[in-house]
This record gives structure tokens, C-alpha cells and sequence, in this order.
């Protein structure tokens, strides 16, 4: 069932999802094909733009400088909560700002910390958002999908929509 969420309601949604995903596929633009990676979202922030952790030099903080648009895939087949996410990323240096969001589990990638000279930030300001969530869980919906066809009726559908935040 397409359930559009606004304001509020739209914003809780997108913090759970992130909140209980928290590892997106991060995909950038290249004039011959699309980078896609692994990544873990660090926060969302007061505004609901998401901050990850990276290495100055990789690839990704390239191909940002020349085409700030990403695509975010967020999945939890567990669940089977789905996030999409279009957006505008930009790279931070400012070391008190790392500092803050600094977690020691970063340290498996930076070992020098903090101090690490190849350490940045990726703000990514999310534009367009669309979710699929089935609100039950893997078993329930399996179920329902067994009694649908079992019964021929519809017993029930799981949310997905745009969400405006």
C-alpha cells in the first residue's frame, strides 16, 4: 500500500530506517559506470542530511568533486525495510567536526584516529527518499503471503512511499 509520509511523520521514518540499517550501498557517478561501496551512516543530523567517514584519497571522495549527486541504498532483509535515497554529498576536512562524530570503532579503518591525515567527512543532504517497510517482519509477511495464496484474498499490504522531510 503507497503510504506518502510528510513532515514529522516522514522524518521519524527516515531516522528509524537509517537508525536501524545503518550500512548503506553509497553509489557515486563516473562517466563510465556508477561506483557503488559499502558504508556506515555515522549520524543523521538536525537537518536529516546523513555523515559518513572516509579517506580523502578514495575514489569516491574523487568522483564527489566532480558530481556531487549520490544514490544511497539502505536494505535490511531481516526486517524487509528498504530505504532509497537520492542526494547531494559534500566532503569535510574541519577536525573538530571529526572529532565529534568520532566513534573508536572508526579506528578499524583509521589507525592514527582523530590525527589520521586522510581522514574526512561526507555530508550527503538527501533530496528524494522512497521506503519499503514491511512493519511485521520477514515470517509475517511470508505468512501472508502463504495465506493470499492459499485464500486468493489479500490479507493485508506492507507501507512504502515517498517520504518529504
Amino acid at each position: 500500500m503507497e503510504k506518502n509520509l510528510q513532515s514529522k511523520e516522514a522524518r521519524e521514518k527516515f531516522r528509524k530506517l537509517v537508525n536501524d540499517i545503518k550500512v548503506c550501498m553509497f553509489i557515486t557517478n563516473h562517466p563510465e559506470s556508477d561506483h557503488t561501496r559499502p558504508m556506515f551512516t555515522v549520524e543523521v543530523d538536525d537537518d536529516d542530511s546523513l555523515w559518513f567517514f572516509s579517506d580523502i584519497r578514495s575514489l569516491k571522495v574523487e568522483e564527489i568533486e566532480d558530481d556531487k549527486r549520490v544514490h544511497l541504498v539502505y536494505a535490511h532483509p531481516g526486517k524487509e525495510s528498504f530505504l532509497d535515497v537520492w542526494g547531494t554529498a559534500t566532503i569535510h576536512t574541519d577536525k573538530k567536526k571529526i572529532k565529534d562524530m568520532w566513534s573508536p570503532m572508526m579506528k578499524a579503518w583509521f589507525q592514527d584516529g582523530v590525527d589520521d591525515p586522510n581522514i574526512c567527512l561526507l555530508k550527503v543532504k538527501p533530496q528524494n527518499l522512497y521506503y519499503w517497510d514491511a512493519e511485521h517482519g520477514k515470517m509475517v509477511s511470508i505468512l501472508k503471503m502463504v495465506v493470499a495464496a492459499v485464500t486468493g484474498k489479500n490479507v493485508g499490504e506492507d507501507a512504502e512511499g515517498k517520504l518529504s522531510v
